[in-house]
C-alpha cells in the first residue's frame, strides 16, 4: 500500500472478442499518497508517461484507508477490511466487467468493440496541462 506499483498484462487471446489485441503489452501503473500521484503527473507533464492506464490512491492503501472509514484506524483493521472486501467479491457471480452481460451488450449495441474510436471518444480521459495559480 506504498509507492507506485506497476503491472504489465499481456493480452492472450483468450477472450474471442478480443483477438484482435493478440500480443498487447498493456501498462499500468498504481500511485498510492498524494507524493507518489505527484511523480506520475510530472513524468506525464514531462512527456515520459508509459502507462496506458494510472490508478490514483490518494489515501493509504485506497479507499479503505480514507477519511470516509471509521476513526480509529491502523494497519491491522485496514487489512481486515481489505480481507472482508476480497472474501466478498469472491462470492460475487459477476466479478470481470468483460464477463457483465450489460457491458456487453453495450458494447454489441453502441461501442462497437473494445478500443473503438466511439469507446475511446466516449470512455477515456484526457491531460490538459492547467496553468496553476
Amino acid at each position: 500500500m506504498e509507492g507506485i506499483k506497476e503491472a504489465t498484462l499481456v493480452i492472450d487471446g483468450t477472450l474471442p472478442e478480443w483477438n484482435f489485441l493478440e500480443g498487447f503489452k498493456l501498462k499500468m501503473a498504481v500511485a498510492h499518497g498524494l507524493a507518489n500521484a505527484k511523480k506520475i503527473m510530472m513524468e506525464v507533464k514531462e512527456d515520459k508517461f508509459k502507462y496506458h492506464f494510472i490508478e490514483i490512491m490518494a489515501c493509504p492503501g485506497g479507499c479503505l484507508g480514507g477519511g470516509g472509514q471509521p476513526i480509529p484506524t491502523n494497519p491491522e483493521i485496514r487489512q481486515k477490511r481489505i480481507q472482508a472486501l476480497y472474501t466478498e467479491e469472491m462470492g460475487m457471480e459477476i466479478r470481470k466487467a468483460h464477463e457483465n452481460p450489460d457491458l456487453i451488450e453495450l458494447y454489441n449495441t453502441f461501442l462497437e468493440q473494445p478500443l473503438s474510436k466511439k469507446a475511446h471518444d466516449l470512455l477515456h480521459t484526457h491531460y490538459i496541462a492547467r496553468r496553476i495559480f
